[in-house]
């Protein structure tokens, strides 16, 4: 159980810092337990990677829902209107997996 810093970001996500102080269960010279104790806590300035991403796609759907929404008052936009469609749900399972990704990094803190 190795001690180290601890990020807490503005999306309440955690991520891990600096290496601050070996165990006493560790004998070996430079080598950590593989166990993380958190040392202290340090408040982050940004988002995490995962964030940022989710947000990004939020954007771009709702991007395209505005889009949508204007042409179904224009005639003879039915392609695109289908295509905007179709790029509305690459980005929701992108979105999806971006969620479980961040759920499974939540888990391991």
């Amino acid at each position: 159980m190795c001690f180290y810093d601890q990020i807490k970001q503005t999306c309440n996500c955690y991520k891990w810092s600096h290496f601050r102080q070996h165990c006493s269960k560790e004998y070996r010279t430079g080598e950590t337990c593989g166990m993380k104790l958190v040392m202290q806590t340090v408040k982050g300035e940004e988002k995490c990677r995962i964030c940022t991403k989710i947000d990004t796609k939020k954007r771009a759907i709702r991007r395209e829902q505005d889009k949508i929404k204007r042409w179904k008052r224009e005639p003879n936009r039915s392609a695109s209107i289908e295509k905007a469609e179709s790029e509305i749900l690459r980005h929701e399972v992108d979105l999806y997996h971006l969620e479980e990704d961040r759920l499974r990094k939540q888990g391991m803190l």
